[in-house]
């Protein structure tokens, strides 16, 4: 490898290990990465901005508007009332029941609006079923990711791979053309979930009783109220029969923090507390008010209202306050809401809730009222959970069938697009009547035209063009070649399958602890050069990145809807390995048997 290609694998790297921790917003991240290895010599300014003016990455951006006129439409709420079971029955008839339809929907749409619409829907329609919330949100999301991989809209990683083919001069992917391993791979993860995974899941079981384990557990700061009767009360491993329904973490005395999950202690006047109260109990909390809440002393002659209202949000990647803590952020001044409680999922908060660093994917409780819902409730500041999905559907019924009809005249249109005729000595594409159809959906007013800017995530679309630029730097610098070498050497003896085999799981590896984008974006090129150097035909390698790239199971940071359920499903981070890792080895079973079937080396 030559010098610069050490330089452009240790930019990768230490890109790497800035999307691992999280240290920037992802497409940030690639976009310094992109401006080092452009200011090193490595690639040029045209170069590195060619990813912007990839027909593959604006096709993605434009297909977020798509989505988001479905969604606004309503269409899938109705859609979730209709498939969603009145009675209760088998559980693995009730999980492919609930599943099918929502991978067929993700398998043309946006996973992610999806995947916000129906997991509230679910987790009510679960509960009045007397089900566990738990048994159903993480398997939404994966067969979610499972639809996607089925058509080329059905997620941007396949959209990513099919501009990077157009880029390199190779005829991109057909509409259904994942299908092949797509459908299979899906209708075989469907099963397994069905039958096995709903097994190794948290939550009740199918004929009991909700179990406290199905609440979540939020942080509070509280303090003892003025002329109380708990001065005096003991504390035992942080419980209290004083204190029902909550544990005491810790104890502020004096400057002095006392953690009370082990022994015995007494409580005193001015005594700061932290307590964690499941979420079905705060309300409880409040009204009985054995403890003085800091959140509720900040709240001031507001919370008086009658139209207060409780809304329990998931912080969204443009939500202004991460990474500050909750004090530091001014919830009354931006959302005219004050943060109750607040709920991370694997980790301890073991003293000051207030202090916390807000971080993409925590939960909050906020005290406002209805003026809330009206102002953010489709903002991509926030996931919300307890309102998500209750946009109120459009003022004619007529407008749903239209939607439906123009999402059905894009795929038609795309999947047969080789057969229609020629416009400027080109056929329409994808992108021709993706566009079409967000300017119909905006003219017939069915995705509000004003407010088009926030359908579209913009960090993924930066994250995709700056995934580009750097996939340029890796072969320009001779490191694609020589890391592709690598991996023909150490697996030459199981020929192009092995080459397969080692493309497949590093990609699958990279997609868990990177976004799934930037690790399709990384592996092409190297994947590109291997099946120049053995002199095999590239489809099969690309088809593997396109599945391995998307089968983001075992860890809930490596695929957004992943984590959009963590919060409102209580889930730990063991749990996505517990039941995601079985799902992983038998998608990777699945593509390295079938892939070489459809797409002979």
């Amino acid at each position: 490898m030559t010098l610069e290609g050490y330089f452009v694998v240790g930019v990768i790297a230490l890109m790497l290990i800035a999307l691992v921790y999280d240290l920037m917003r992802p497409g940030y991240i690639l976009f310094s990465a992109l401006t080092v290895l452009m200011v090193g010599g490595v690639i040029t300014s045209r170069q590195a901005l060619s990813g912007f003016a990839n027909k593959g990455m604006i096709t993605v951006a434009v297909l977020f508007l798509v989505s988001e006129g479905i969604r606004q439409s309503g269409c899938l709420n109705v859609l979730a009332r209709a498939f969603l079971p009145r009675r209760r029955g088998k559980m693995f008839f009730t999980q492919l029941r609930t599943l099918l339809p929502v991978s067929a929907i993700s398998a043309f749409l946006n996973n992610t609006p999806v995947v916000v619409i129906f997991a509230p829907m679910i987790k009510e329609w679960a509960q009045k079923m007397n089900l566990s919330p738990q048994k159903f949100l993480i398997p939404l999301s994966y067969a979610t990711i499972m639809g996607g991989i089925c058509t080329l809209i059905g997620t941007s990683t396949n959209l990513v791979v099919h501009g990077l083919m157009l880029q390199n001069g190779i005829k991109g992917l057909g509409m259904f053309e994942l299908g092949c391993v797509g459908v299979p791979i899906c209708i075989a993860g469907l099963l397994y979930i069905a039958l096995i995974g709903h097994r190794l899941l948290p939550g009740a079981k199918e004929n009991s009783r909700r179990h406290r384990s199905d609440f979540k557990e939020y942080f509070l700061d509280a303090e003892l109220p003025t002329n109380h009767d708990l001065d005096g009360v003991e504390i035992v491993n942080g419980k209290s029969r004083q204190l029902p329904d909550m544990v005491v973490h810790s104890i502020e005395r004096n400057g002095q923090m006392l953690y009370t999950d082990k022994g015995r202690f007494t409580l005193e006047a001015a005594d700061k507390l932290l307590v964690g109260v499941k979420s079905d109990d705060i309300n409880s909390l409040i009204h009985r008010r054995l403890l003085r809440l800091k959140a509720l002393d900040a709240f001031g002659s507001f919370y008086k209202s009658t139209d207060v209202k409780q809304i329990e949000v998931v912080l969204g990647s443009r939500f202004p306050g991460i990474n500050q803590t909750i004090d530091e952020f001014d919830f009354m001044g931006h959302f005219q809401a004050q943060a109750l409680a607040v709920y991370r999922n694997g980790e301890n908060i073991s003293s000051n809730a207030g202090s916390v660093r807000m971080k993409e994917g925590d939960s909050l409780m906020l005290l406002t009222n209805d003026n809330f819902t009206k102002n953010w409730g489709s903002s991509q500041m926030f996931y919300l959970t307890s309102f998500v999905g209750e946009v109120p559907p459009p003022r004619y019924r007529g407008q749903r069938l239209i939607a439906l009809a123009l999402v059905l005249l894009m795929i038609i249109g795309a999947t047969v697009s080789d057969w229609l005729p020629e416009i400027n000595g080109e056929h329409p594409d994808m992108f021709f009547f993706a566009a079409l159809t967000a300017i119909l959906m905006a003219v017939t007013n069915i995705m509000p035209n004003r407010k088009y800017t926030q359908a579209i995530s913009w960090d993924v679309l930066i994250t995709i063009a700056c995934a580009f630029g750097i996939s340029i730097a890796l072969q320009e610098s001779g490191a694609a070649d020589a890391i592709a070498s690598t991996a023909i050497n150490f697996s030459k003896s199981f020929g192009p399958t092995g080459v397969l085999i080692s493309i497949y799981l590093i990609t699958n590896i990279f997609t868990e602890v990177i976004t799934n984008n930037a690790a399709a974006a990384l592996l092409f090129p190297i994947a590109y050069s291997a099946a120049t150097q053995l002199q095999v035909d590239p489809h099969p390698f690309f088809i593997a990145i396109c599945i391995a790239a998307s089968a983001s199971f075992s860890t809930p940071i490596g695929y957004q809807t992943n984590l959009l359920v963590q919060g409102l499903g209580n889930y730990k981070f063991s749990d996505y390995t517990r039941v995601g890792l079985p799902l992983n080895i038998l998608m990777f079973l699945i593509s390295v048997f079938l892939i070489p079937i459809f797409w002979p080396f």
